[in-house]
Order: C-alpha cells, then structure tokens, then sequence
C-alpha cells in the first residue's frame, strides 16, 4: 500500500474530523471509521432508499501504521468470518450453529484489534446471508468464497486507532443522490443474491468443505484443505 491514498465514507452527513471511538460497537470489525477507496461504493453506501447523502473525500497517510490486510494470502475466508461473528448478531438456527461460531472464534480469529487499520470484505445484506448460510452449514467453504467476489459489492478499509484517525485529512464531500445511486446500490445487491441462489442449488462436490466438517475432524487454519476450497 502507498504511503497516502485517497479514501471515501459514505454517509447521511458530512463529516469532516472523523472521531476516535465513536460508531456501533456491533459493526463487522467493531468500532471504527469504515471507508472504501472506491468513489462508486461510497456514493451507494451513502444513500438510503429515501434519502440523500454525501460521499466524504479523505487522504490517509499510511506510514508507520500496523494493516491488517484479510484478503491477503496469509489469511482466508475463514479469518474473516471469525471477526464478523465476533461483532455481529447471527440468526443461529441450532445449537450445532453456536458450537460452529465458537470453533471459528478459538481457531480462526486474529488478533485485529492490535492493528491500526483492517482491509476486507463489507458484509452488508448479501454478503451477510452468504456468511450466515456457511454457518448454519447450508453451504460449502468452496462456495462462500465465490459468494464474495459476487457483484463486485466492496472492499473496506477500517480506521481502528487513535493513530490511524491522527493520520486522516478531509478534503471535501460530494452530496450524493438517493434517486440516482440508490437504484445502482440495489442493482449490485439483487445480482450478487440471484448468482448465491444459483450457486445453492449446484450439486454438492467430493472435496467440498462445511463448517460441520470443519469441526468434526477439528481442521485448523494451516488445513490445505482449506486452501483447496477458497476461491482466489
């Protein structure tokens, strides 16, 4: 990563000093100033159906500052959906889907809030469900995997430390229309969804990874097979 990049947050407000600390506890890596380098997304993420916002324009400077990079080769599919179900509400069907969540946060969970900044998948509504199916064993890792990359529906890059938001400069904010972006946004959310369906109703593979399978045979994060299921 260079030294500055340019970054975006999409929001309902301009925001020009994003603060230290605030935010929901209970988004995908807990508490943090969530941007995307990506002009496009933050323009959809800064709208709702019925109301406008603004696309807020930053420089970031990145020296010296500690990156957790999820997509990277180091890490998987796996290590992310563990810090997501260490933050986020799921809808466990089972008591076999706790016994799964607890699996993924004693083997697969990183140490991401050491870091002052995280790169990785936005889990908004689809890339939600896709999570949320793997763990209620409805389908495999090898699918998961290509779930994520459906839709092109976004990379985020996370403020987590106080270093991190001492390093962020404001340039401006762009007001973003509901009645143009909205609809992009939705577009990009159903074609994502009605590919996974496609994808749920493909014939179970020999090699294929569950999350049940996961646990059975206590398969840990150095497992090839896991490699073997991922989607690069």
């Amino acid at each position: 990563m260079k030294n500055e990049i340019t970054i975006f947050h999409g929001s309902e407000k301009i925001i020009e000093t994003p603060i230290f600390g605030a935010g929901k506890p209970y988004n995908d890596y807990g508490r943090g100033f969530y941007c995307t380098e990506s002009p496009e997304l933050a323009r959809e993420w800064a709208v709702s159906k019925d109301r406008d916002g603004f696309a807020n324009k930053y420089k970031l400077n990145t020296k010296n500052l500690s990156i957790l990079n999820l997509n990277s080769k180091e890490y998987t599919i796996l290590h992310w959906l563990a810090i997501l179900v260490n933050n986020r509400q799921f809808d466990i069907q089972s008591d076999f889907g706790n016994e799964a969540k607890s699996y993924l946060l004693s083997n697969f969970l990183p140490d991401y809030e050491s870091y002052d900044i995280i790169i990785g998948y936005r889990a908004d509504d689809s890339y939600f469900s896709f999570a949320q199916d793997f763990l209620n064993n409805t389908i495999s890792l090898k699918t998961l995997s290509r779930a994520m990359l459906l839709g092109n529906l976004g990379e985020q890059i996370v403020l987590k430390s106080k270093r991190a938001f001492d390093n962020i400069r404001f340039i401006n904010a762009e007001p973003v229309s509901s009645l143009l972006w909205y609809p992009r946004k939705e577009n990009r959310d159903s074609k994502a969804r009605k590919q996974c369906h496609d994808m749920r109703n493909e014939k179970w593979k020999r090699g294929d990874l569950y999350i049940m399978q996961l646990l059975d045979e206590e398969i840990k994060e150095d497992d090839e097979r896991i490699r073997r299921n991922i989607t690069e």
